[in-house]
């Protein structure tokens, strides 16, 4: 054997050497300890020592001697001698066992306070355990009937106590013998379910509902998170003696002993009972324990009683008050009359907590829609009943069972879409409560406002079962459950009550707006399910399907245009010769609107296209006319722009206007007026990108209209005309308004306007103004004559 010194052994850790750090690394990586050094047997100095480093290639080879529990070890592991001797490399190198020592502190410190996020699941993990039991006796006395000798009913029973901070938890389940007690409670992570389901399995006799709830052999470990010392009292039906497990939470051993005390013998099964930490007593309280029952254990299939407090109320006599008894004038004696009064008398008795059955479980056609409504009223906390329900079961590589529903209204008034976590779905597995909080991974954000239960008993869980794990079963569980979401919300639609969709659409319209730009796999489902107004239908939204039967027979493309107002929609300049074709445009009145189509890009085949972009092809495009159009006012065009210069990237001639004089149309890929507004608004928004955006409109000017002929005029004749020129800067400004944006210098724009309005008005009204003015004069003249005279005859 090759004697390294502790300095040698910390440069080979340190510098990584190829086989040693290969041979440490590959055994040991998935333990708590990087790698372990240990002295050798023969060790005979302090300051030589032999150190051995851990063999992947044996791992297999070495069986366990014992079993992990609260006092020893993981396991047992082989190591080989390092030999470095040149002349000894031929030689096999000796082995020597070691144990691989882990602290049991440390991994009940790990399980108490880094497995599990919330402290109340500990009662849900002790009922879970006490409903394994329960199935456990079940399933057992069906080939041995002596199990059931003792008739006792099958349930589970909770007793606190919360002025000592005590809580007992007690089941008529199989119960462990002193041998399990040591298998079970003194081993850390050995689950007697998970071997139970195995056995059933080996046996091929699990039969069809073998639904045991515990796998991980946590769960009663999670009595630590609130209970200082827990007390394990059991019974099984297959041992005369009742054995007593009792430990500490911070402690690294406990005790077993046999119950002597014969008020405290169980006829069969377990009790726990926890002694709580000062900070946690308040888990005592009867109502609370009665709240964690009915949010956790609710469907549990085995009832579960609670020690509560009751009271009935009775009638008892009292004695009259001596100031108000009558006093007999004759003999002087006082007479006192007896009154009845009204008490409440409590007591404590057993209460069934979970009376409530898991209505997925039930057959569809035997619920009826009262009782779907009742269940959604009652798990929800809602007092309207909701647009439409689903019950389904779905079959397969995955099997879960599930109820949604399409609430009436939106939580308070509209709901938040930017955060995507909701309380709207509860999950169980094999009908305990899980978790109501998910951050998108059973519905997407834009689903977020149904509302159901999911129960499947295989879903992949942590540990904890507090966490879904990402993987294959829960993307396919994921799709359905959308696709059942979109079957419910077609069907409010197709209703023949036009009102119920009219309704949803109210409060969940921006949800599936929102689902256009998050889920394209799902846009075949979302496109039918929109409501747009248009320029044919102000009043009343229309989906797609009424757009796309409304369509000319010779129109290829969905036409829309995106403001902030049906009103500003209906009078924008962008609609004159469409309106005039009596053709029909989509009003996008939502801010998210035009994100939303721009998303969905088209419909049946046919594009959706923004009338106020350049390039709008409407189907009559006559090229002669354009090309007559161009050679006369081409030059016209290029004054304008030179005038205009970075403003806008070109002057071309009009196809969509037949009144207005002149239009700002975006670029085909830039942002409309609209987007330009949204940008603008946005706090965070990036404004480097606003100016490049902006020289990127389109100057379009109609060539039959007055205003544009008399500025060719002006160019033909005198192109450097100060009026002129400033009548093209009015003109850019009045078509920046009327196109929907927002002018740079409104003020400017103010000025501007006021200035041709007084040329306009100069001289309009003075002459007749000045004519009446000067009749008005010679009448006071008139007066002040007569004034006089009147005064002095009233003297």
């Amino acid at each position: 054997m090759h004697k390294l010194s502790r300095r040698s052994v910390s440069a080979i850790l340190r510098t990584g050497g190829a086989r040693y750090h290969r041979n440490a690394a590959s055994a040991v990586a998935p333990a708590t300890h990087v790698a372990v050094l240990s002295n050798s047997v023969g060790e005979s100095d302090g300051k030589v020592r032999q150190y051995s480093f851990l063999a992947a290639g044996e791992m297999d080879a070495v069986k366990s001697s014992s079993q992990l529990n609260l006092k020893h070890t993981f396991s047992l592991t082989h190591r080989y001698e390092s030999t470095s001797t040149a002349s000894a490399a031929s030689a096999a190198p000796p082995v020597e066992k070691y144990e691989y020592q882990a602290e049991v502190s440390r991994l009940m410190d790990l399980i108490v306070n880094s497995l599990y996020s919330n402290k109340e699941v500990f009662l849900r993990e002790l009922i879970s355990n006490a409903s394994d039991a329960l199935d456990k006796l079940r399933f057992m006395s069906v080939t041995d009937p002596e199990l059931l000798k003792d008739a006792v009913d099958f349930d589970i029973r909770i007793q606190t106590d919360k002025d000592n901070g005590i809580i007992k938890i007690t089941d008529t389940g199989i119960g462990m013998t002193r041998q399990e007690l040591v298998d079970c409670l003194g081993t850390i992570a050995q689950s007697g379910t998970a071997k139970f389901l195995k056995a059933l399995k080996d046996s091929k006799d699990a039969g069809g509902d073998n639904n045991l709830i515990g796998q991980f052999g946590v769960g009663f470990y999670s009595a630590f998170l609130v209970a200082d010392r827990v007390v394990v009292s059991t019974r099984s039906p297959k041992s005369d003696k009742q054995y007593v497990w009792e430990g500490e939470a911070n402690a690294s051993s406990y005790t077993i002993r046999e119950e002597t005390d014969p008020e405290k013998l169980l006829p069969r099964g377990t009790c726990l009972t926890l002694y709580l930490k000062r900070d946690d007593k308040g888990f005592a309280h009867p109502e609370r324990i009665q709240r964690l029952v009915k949010n956790y254990s609710q469907f549990v299939s085995f009832p579960i009683y609670t020690w509560q407090e009751k009271g009935f109320t009775k009638e008892v006599e009292v004695d009259e008050d001596p100031t108000e008894a009558t006093k007999n004038e004759q003999d002087g004696k006082t007479e006192k009359k007896k009154k009845t009064k009204t008490v409440v008398e409590k007591y404590w008795d057993w209460e069934l907590t979970n009376e409530t059955q898991p209505i997925w479980l039930r057959n569809p056609k035997e619920v009826s829609t009262e009782e779907y409504n009742e269940f959604y009223k009652n798990t929800f906390n809602e007092y309207l009943e909701p647009l439409a329900s689903s019950h389904f079961t779905t079959e397969g590589e995955v099997e879960f069972r599930s109820i949604l529903y399409v609430p009436a209204v939106s939580p308070m008034g509209k709901d938040d879409l930017v955060n995507p976590k909701t309380k709207n779905i509860r999950l169980y597995v094999k009908r305990v409560f899980i978790s109501d909080d998910f951050d998108g991974e059973l519905f997407p954000r834009y689903l977020s406002f149904v509302k159901g239960v999911v129960d499947s008993n295989d879903l992949p869980l942590n540990v904890s079962r507090e966490i879904l794990q990402e993987s294959r079963i829960v993307r396919i569980m994921r799709k359905r459950l959308v696709r059942k979401a979109f079957d419910m919300i077609l069907g409010i639609s197709m209703s023949e009550n036009r009102e119920d969709y009219e309704k949803f659409w109210d409060n969940f319209g921006k949800h599936l707006k929102l689902g256009c730009i998050e889920d394209r796999e799902n846009h075949k489902r979302i496109a039918p399910l929109l409501r747009f107004f248009s320029s044919q239908s102000e009043a009343e939204m229309i989906s797609l399907d009424e757009y796309v039967e409304n369509m000319k027979p010779d129109q290829k493309d969905i036409y829309y245009i995106a403001s902030d107002s049906v009103t500003s929609a209906k009078n924008t300049p962008f609609l004159e010769k469409i309106l005039e074709k009596d053709l029909e445009v989509l009003f996008l009145v939502d801010p998210i609107d035009e994100v939303a189509i721009q998303n969905l890009k088209s419909y049946k085949e046919k594009n959706f296209v923004d009338i106020s972009k350049e390039d709008l092809d409407l189907g009559d495009k006559n090229e002669e006319k354009e090309k007559e159009m161009k050679q006369e006012f081409g030059q016209t065009c290029d004054w304008i722009k030179k005038r205009l210069g970075d403003k806008v990237a070109n002057v071309q001639i009009s196809s969509r206007l037949s009144s207005s004089p002149c239009v700002l149309v975006a670029g085909k890929f830039g942002w409309s007026a609209n987007m330009e507004r949204l940008m603008k608004a946005q706090s965070v928004g990036d404004t480097s990108s606003l100016d490049f955006m902006k020289s990127r409109r389109v100057f379009e000017v109609n060539p039959e209209h007055p205003i544009i002929k008399n500025l060719d005029a002006a160019y033909k004749s005198n192109p450097n005309d100060e009026d002129a020129l400033r009548a093209i800067d009015l003109l850019y400004d009045a078509a920046l308004v009327s196109s929907g944006f927002t002018p740079d210098n409104p003020a400017q724009l103010g000025g501007k306007i006021y200035e041709m309005m007084g040329m306009a008005l100069s001289g309009k009204w003075s002459g007749p103004s000045g004519f009446h003015n000067q009749g008005a004069q010679s009448q006071p003249l008139e007066a002040e004559v007569v004034e006089p005279v009147e005064a002095g005859s009233q003297k």
